[in-house]
């Protein structure tokens, strides 16, 4: 199930929130070794301030956080213009029928399995969930592309996952991996393409009020 929480919600969900923020210090500080602040085992950036929609992936049986996504508008503050704009030297993204995504990650916890091939899947199946979650939420919202800075290793789970992207701008070697700015299409073709990969042909966002330990809605 996806949860889509405003920013300025945040505080009616603290122990969902607190496990996305750890999980994004477990997967971008500890893991995958990024130059990001991390706070008393909490990942926080600037971005967080601007009351993004967030995406979690929660499991409703364990009551735990399975993966998140951050979305913003491109036409206020956004990583690809603010921090990353060496990838696009020509200008920045910027159109109202266009978010940014950034801070994809899915719970390292996932990742453990008896054999590799099931912790992959696991993986790869909460990664499309998530990514399904996000065409709903944007085609919801009237937007029409997704635009997103991502790593090497991100771009081989999108081929993997059957998300096609285009890549805009001029890749750049960042720290120690090849860095990409790509543009997603939101559209009726790409939800099925997705689903079709993961099985996912129902919607999985949530419009239902969800109460757990912490009484959430969505």
């Amino acid at each position: 199930m996806i949860l889509a929480i405003e920013g300025v919600d945040r505080h009616l969900h603290p122990d969902l929130f607190e496990q996305m923020f750890r999980m994004r210090a477990a997967v971008f500080a500890d893991r995958l070794g990024w130059d990001v602040t991390v706070v008393d085992g909490r990942e926080v950036d600037q971005f967080d301030a601007e009351d993004p929609l967030y995406l979690l992936c929660v499991d409703e049986v364990a009551e735990e956080l399975k993966g998140a996504v951050r979305l913003l508008p491109t036409t206020g503050p956004n990583m690809l213009r603010d921090v990353f704009s060496v990838l696009v030297p020509d200008g920045s993204v910027e159109s109202p029928l266009i978010w940014e995504s950034s801070r994809f990650a899915v719970n390292p916890k996932l990742t453990v399995g008896p054999t590799g091939h099931e912790a992959n899947h696991t993986v790869n199946s909460t990664m499309v969930e998530l990514l399904c979650g996000l065409v709903e939420a944007a085609r919801l919202a009237g937007v029409e592309h997704i635009v997103s800075v991502f790593d090497a290793r991100m771009a081989r789970i999108f081929r993997t996952v059957d998300c096609p992207y285009e890549v805009i701008g001029h890749p750049t070697r960042i720290g120690r991996t090849m860095t990409y700015a790509g543009l997603f299409e939101i559209s009726d073709s790409m939800r099925r393409r997705l689903g079709n990969k993961a099985g996912l042909h129902e919607p999985v966002l949530s419009r239902h009020r969800f109460r757990c330990k912490t009484a959430l809605q969505a």
